[in-house]
């Protein structure tokens, strides 16, 4: 089972956690996210128990207990959301190719000039 911990102090290390849920089970993975710009913590992690049972028993049992006086927030992980790539931000600006049909000179005048 896959678990979201979320509201992680950001000193708390992948062994850090490790420790915490081998409490409840055999813990296969550990990866607390880091931030790739800072190279600092994001604040939450994902936790990987070998089996539901033993995963949820880590969910009942931790979510909402302390951990550097932090409260943390445990649950099943959901499965990552497809997000559009986006490369270039904002869009906005920018070249427009035109297609041809339009020309400055077509435009109605808004006053004329004799």
């Amino acid at each position: 089972m896959n678990l979201y911990v979320g509201n992680l102090d950001y000193g708390i290390t992948d062994e850090d956690l490790r420790e915490v849920f081998q409490e409840y089970g055999e813990v296969t993975a550990v990866k607390v996210i880091i931030d790739r710009e800072t190279k600092r913590s994001k604040g939450f992690a994902f936790v990987e128990m070998a089996n539901n049972d033993e995963g949820q028993k880590a969910i009942n049992e931790l979510n909402g207990a302390l951990l550097e006086d932090r409260p943390l927030r445990v649950n099943e992980a959901r499965e990552r959301e497809e997000r559009p790539r986006n490369f270039g931000g904002g869009g906005g600006g920018g070249f427009k190719q035109r297609d041809g049909r339009f020309n400055r000179d077509d435009r109605p005048k808004r006053f004329d000039r004799d």
